[in-house]
């Protein structure tokens, strides 16, 4: 399904007057065998989609908690193949579509074609690639399109307007609004014009606007959905997952509900 499928789960949601709750794991982060059930785990509590991170050597974007998951998934000998393996094994086990958080290296090294046709067949439904700047897409997209994977662009705080207007008329899936200046990782406030960015980009795209970086908290979820349509929540959930904390993401997850956003 691809690209339809996530148009159409966050479409379902949003009409039921639900935000949307992207968390993100480290695929291998505990080893691969833990990945399905903890797919199966976000599902049902409630994740409108899930976005899986590649363990890399050298991962630009990401903060200390998921460095250190991604280290920890390297020592488990967790690659790029084996994680499209075990997703394509348990493809009929989950119905939540599945969006791969990667860099181009990985995705070089495997080849650009055998890539986007094994992403398609491990039912990968988006891309996201914090390395790939607009001007070095056509490298991918044509293969992606192909194979019916959609490519979610990022769209940086630090970006004129002039670029980000670019970016959000591209995306597809939903628009990534990064509310910090920085890596990944937990904060305790974001800056007061956070708010009014992402309804900027509210206006530049029909496609949903997501809020990651540094999202922690119930009240952070509900904080920033106010302003666009969901949050994305990564370095929370990949320390609640590793300190065994499960009640903590449920809780992020309820927030993102109806009944719980006033």
């Amino acid at each position: 399904m691809g690209k339809e499928k996530l148009d159409q789960r966050f479409q379902e949601t949003l009409n039921k007057g639900d935000k949307l709750f992207v968390p993100y794991i480290m695929a291998g982060d505990g080893g691969l065998d833990v990945l399905n059930e903890r797919i199966q785990f976000l599902e049902a509590a409630g994740a409108t989609a899930l976005e899986l991170g590649i363990p890399f050597s050298d991962p630009v974007a990401d903060g200390p908690t998921i460095q250190a998951a991604g280290l920890r998934a390297l020592g488990e000998k967790v690659t790029l193949r084996g994680v499209m393996k075990k997703l394509e094994e348990t493809k009929a086990d989950r119905s939540i579509p599945i969006i791969l958080m990667t860099y181009m290296n990985p995705i070089f090294a495997y080849g650009i074609k055998a890539f986007a046709r094994d992403s398609a067949k491990a039912g990968v439904d988006g891309l996201i690639i914090p390395d790939l700047p607009m001007e070095e897409e056509s490298r991918l997209t044509g293969d992606l399109t192909q194979n019916n994977v959609a490519l979610i662009r990022l769209a940086a705080l630090t970006s004129p307007k002039e670029r980000l207007e670019k970016i959000a008329q591209k995306t597809e899936g939903f628009l990534y609004a990064v509310t910090v200046k920085g890596t990944t990782g937990a904060q305790t406030t974001f800056a007061e014009t956070v708010g009014e960015y992402i309804q900027e980009l509210k206006k530049m795209t029909d496609t949903p606007v997501l809020a990651g970086f540094g999202v922690s908290t119930p009240d952070h979820v509900r904080q920033l959905s106010e302003y666009g349509d969901g949050v994305v929540v990564g370095s929370q959930i990949v320390n609640c997952f590793h300190d065994n904390d499960r009640e903590t993401i449920q809780k992020l997850i309820q927030a993102s509900k109806k009944q719980a956003a006033h």
